[in-house]
């Protein structure tokens, strides 16, 4: 059986671009069974950081992996 599990990662960057992310402020939540699970947290963290223009989330989906029974 092939199962894949999806993470919320992100945090405050020092600019727009959002290449370089200030140390203490990373975020890892999860992990989710489904993309569903994990885009409705994103959603809900996007929207918490709203007029913080320098706070950005993703998803991120592990590699499938294959589970022995």
């Amino acid at each position: 059986m092939h199962k894949s599990r999806f993470w919320v990662v992100g945090g405050e960057y020092t600019s727009c671009d959002c290449e370089t992310i200030v140390q203490g402020t990373e975020r890892v939540v999860g992990p989710f069974e489904n993309r569903m699970e994990a885009e409705r947290t994103w959603r809900t963290l996007s929207e918490d950081h709203r007029p913080q223009a320098q706070v950005r989330f993703t998803i991120a989906q592990e590699p499938p992996m294959t589970l022995n029974a």
